[in-house]
């Protein structure tokens, strides 16, 4: 066998040996932890001890709960929006399509919760406008949680839908028209089954996101639910099998309601298995039809920008002058200084560009060659490095980043880099952690970058005597260089706000990332929720100017980046 056949294959075992232990190993790890007796066999009584405690169930039943409720508000808003997107065309839709997916992806419900709690609050702005004393954050506010879960996550199937709308042959539903079906008959029978492949891939994100969601039950202090109980039990992972049962637990049920989805909404049709053989034109919408278009679209914008307002609103506010008011009755801009200059805030921004920055580095390099040999090569075992190059998708981010604790603790990381000790030190392992739960980005893009680029440009490299190293360095980087830029925007981004992450391993306040930071500032009394408020307008502002700049360099294609 030539050398040159043998780099590819080096370069798949080391991905996938890479991936295995900063991936499959953390959880493996878990898992095995859950089910390990005291006596170093094997038990299921740590398992059975979540089920026989109430708090714990309790726990598992409102995560289902808002999960579901989540999910389902999510569909209800994103459905319409995307059969109207898709179909009809109508004055100003790009802007409020665009609005639509910008607005919910630059504000994490985490730093919207803080929004939300001020407009709703029993002395917030709703109460205040209507003259009501309402609790409305009762018992911590689950359905605040939805809302703001919801109003996050609907661009992901909305995105979803969109794509398996586009796929739909129009010609099956003029069939059913000229058979005297109903436009609602057309729609339940024939688009509806058709579109459910898409329905299942983006709802099954949702719901697992949701379901596992940490940031913002948290900052609605709504501890019964099993995310919150999970970060509770970080301090007893020394010391018992409790948290590594409840984290299996966890993950059993997300596995679960993936497959049960699976069985039902994830079956395709025989019609759904191709894509539509003509492409259907959008319908110009005119009079009280489009008007009705631009208020739907218009609303869900106005309905998704209020918690962006009413964080920026809270950064603006002098404490304690926006109590049992419709705004504040007096504002300062000394929080915006503050989230700059105090020393949790400013030392929490270094932590975050650090990590983050080094976390891109990692992500490119291995997602290029990731992506060079999921697009380029023929190697039996390249199917399991896309499972694993995606599997950050599937797998929740606080079961990945509990993980990563219970690697802390065995060799050859223990007493040498910990988490949870005396002396922690997790910036390692939220430099991997944060690389592995963006590298999906990174990979999409540039493998739609190379999916663009002729093969025989590589080829005359290799003609001209040009090295491997070489021809990727001269010629197919260049080449992508807009689509890995993208992708290392995204991953710089989503790394700077990642929340279950850096909740959970960042233990002392020196480590603070700038989630963990905002949560704690938002806990102080005094300033703190403002200097909280104004680090979310900061990173909402980081947000907007990461996908601007990325959905300028690789334009319409950026969507495919969120789908499922």
């Amino acid at each position: 066998m030539s050398r040159a056949s043998w780099g590819p294959r080096l370069l798949l075992v080391a991905l996938v040996a890479f991936l295995g232990a900063a991936l499959a190993y953390p959880v493996a790890l878990t898992v095995a932890e859950a089910f390990r007796s005291d006596a170093g066999g094997f038990t299921l009584h740590h398992v059975r001890s979540v089920f026989a405690e109430a708090p714990t169930r309790r726990g598992l039943a409102n995560a289902t709960w808002i999960a579901c409720a989540t999910t389902a508000l999510a569909t209800l808003i994103a459905l319409p929006l995307a059969v109207v997107g898709a179909r009809f065309a109508f004055a100003g839709k790009r802007l409020l399509s665009a609005l639509l997916l910008l607005l919910p992806l630059v504000l994490p419900p985490f730093v919207g919760a803080i929004g939300v709690r001020h407009l709703l609050g029993r002395a917030g702005a709703l109460n205040a406008a209507l003259g009501t004393d309402i609790d409305w954050l009762a018992r911590g506010g689950p359905w605040a949680i939805v809302a703001m879960e919801a109003i996050a996550l609907y661009p992901i199937l909305y995105l979803n839908l969109v794509a398996a709308l586009s796929n739909v042959d129009p010609t099956l539903e003029e069939a059913a028209e000229a058979a005297g079906a109903s436009g609602w008959t057309r729609f339940r029978r024939i688009t509806l089954p058709l579109v459910r492949p898409g329905l299942f891939a983006g709802a099954t994100i949702v719901f697992v996101w949701s379901f596992t969601e940490l940031g913002t039950p948290l900052m609605f202090e709504y501890y019964d639910v099993t995310s919150v109980q999970v970060f509770n039990g970080i301090r007893e992972v020394e010391a018992s099998h409790r948290p590594y049962a409840l984290v299996v637990v966890m993950l059993l049920f997300s596995v679960g309601f993936y497959l049960l989805g699976k069985s039902t909404l994830g079956r395709a049709t025989a019609a759904s298995k191709g894509k539509a053989s003509v492409a259907r034109a959008e319908v110009r919408l005119t009079g009280a039809a489009q008007a009705g278009a631009i208020a739907l679209f218009g609303g869900v914008a106005l309905v998704a920008s209020m918690p962006a307002l009413a964080v920026g609103f809270a950064s603006l506010s002098v404490p304690g002058q926006w109590y049992g008011t419709l705004i504040p009755r007096s504002y300062t801009l000394d929080h915006y200084a503050q989230a700059l200059s105090h020393p949790l805030a400013a030392g929490s921004i270094r932590n975050s560009l650090v990590l983050a920055g080094l976390a891109v580095l990692l992500a490119v390099v291995v997602g290029f060659a990731a992506a060079r040999l999921l697009v380029r090569s023929r190697l039996r075992g390249t199917w399991l490095l896309d499972a694993l190059v995606m599997l950050p998708l599937a797998v929740p981010g606080i079961v990945l980043a509990f993980g990563y604790v219970a690697v802390s603790l065995r060799w050859p990381f223990a007493g040498v880099l910990e988490i949870v000790g005396p002396d922690p030190n997790p910036f390692p392992f939220l430099v991997v952690a944060y690389a592995v739960r963006r590298l999906p980005y990174v990979v999409r893009s540039a493998a739609a970058g190379l999916e663009q680029t002729s093969e025989d440009l590589e080829e005359a490299g290799r003609v001209a005597g040009a090295g491997t190293w070489r021809i990727q360095r001269r010629i197919v980087a260049p080449l992508i260089a807009a689509n890995l830029l993208a992708g290392a925007i995204l991953a710089f981004s989503f790394s700077m706000l990642e929340v279950s992450d850096s909740l959970l391993l960042a233990q002392r306040e020196a480590d603070y990332p700038i989630t963990k930071a905002i949560y704690a500032l938002f806990e102080r009394l005094g300033d703190g929720p403002g200097i909280a408020s104004a680090m979310g307008v900061w990173a909402m502002a980081l947000l907007a100017l990461t996908l601007f700049a990325a959905s300028v360099l690789i334009g319409r294609r950026m969507g495919a980046l969120f789908r499922a």
